[in-house]
């Protein structure tokens, strides 16, 4: 049976490789050499030719601008809302590239570091730390960070020809200095500021959850706090576990940049794998609890 973190790792990876393949694939990119948006190999330019355009009236232009760009555009963004409404911050925990490098370099830097993060104490003493590992640390996010670089710049520029010109290092002046800028940018932002980035400095992620918080049924980690007791035994496991570095047992206002990536829930399922009431940390949705509000609420009991 596919564990909760395979199936993660499984839709992250197809989405990193869709992210990486779809300038090539002409999926979806902006060509700055024409200026048009090509979608599933096809130039948004809504045909609207200057010969068309004479031979048609405004009702029929408007009515193409209508079906084509505008009803797609707001039925996309109503089923976003949607999402985030029901679910959350779900596509940063499932599909977001950015996030899949934060888990990454955060996995890499507690097991040779003993910590996440720069910002906080080593929790495992046994980590070695040293030079080598820094350079190992610092050589894979420098390399990540150039792969999401070209990988941008292909939505920019026809990915084909761009891809030539680097392996016969005939790259332009400017897209040697897109490169160098985005990795380094790019290369800082993994080493020191990933899920910081994620909680503050990511508009689209801030606006998942500002959706997410309006809806108190909505899907939540939540804690049991019925049997708080079978937590005496734990080293917080759950919270050492969270990319984002979260009060897992909190309520749901404490929790607002959850990604629901689950790690938590893996955590704690594994904690208590031996106790036949199991975990004491879910997903729990449909019901307005205490730990699923944004206003506390005040029990009548």
């Amino acid at each position: 049976m596919i564990s909760l973190q395979q199936k993660r790792f499984i839709t992250r990876s197809l989405f990193f490789a869709a992210f990486l393949l779809a300038p090539v694939l002409d999926l979806f990119r902006f060509d700055l050499t024409t200026t048009q948006f090509v979608i599933f190999g096809e130039r948004l330019s809504f045909e609207l030719t200057t010969q068309w355009l004479a031979q048609t009236d405004a009702l029929d232009a408007g009515l193409r601008i209508l079906t084509r760009f505008l009803l797609p555009l707001v039925s996309l963004i109503a089923i976003g809302l949607f999402v985030f409404w029901r679910w959350g911050r779900i596509y940063c925990g499932w599909l977001c590239p950015h996030f899949s490098v934060v888990e990454t370099i955060n996995r890499m830097m507690r097991q040779r570091l003993g910590r996440v993060s720069l910002w906080e104490p080593q929790v495992d003493q046994s980590a070695e730390g040293g030079l080598l590992n820094w350079v190992v640390i610092v050589s894979t996010s420098v390399a990540i960070a150039f792969v999401w670089a070209l990988g941008l710049l292909s939505y920019l520029l026809p990915p084909l020809p761009l891809y030539s010109d680097l392996i016969h290092l005939q790259l332009s002046g400017g897209e040697i200095i897109f490169l160098a800028v985005a990795t380094t940018v790019f290369t800082l932002d993994f080493i020191f500021a990933r899920h910081l980035f994620c909680k503050y400095g990511c508009a689209f992620g801030v606006f998942q959850s500002l959706f997410w918080m309006m809806n108190p049924k909505a899907l939540v980690v939540a804690f049991d706090t019925d049997r708080a007791k079978a937590c005496q035994s734990c080293d917080k496991d759950c919270e050492e576990a969270c990319p984002m570095r979260l009060s897992v047992r909190g309520y749901k206002r404490a929790k607002f940049t959850c990604t629901q990536c689950g790690e938590c829930v893996s955590a704690c399922q594994n904690v208590q794998k031996n106790n036949p009431d199991g975990t004491l940390i879910d997903w729990r949705a449909g019901e307005k609890t205490k730990q699923t509000s944004l206003i506390p609420m005040v029990n009548k009991d």
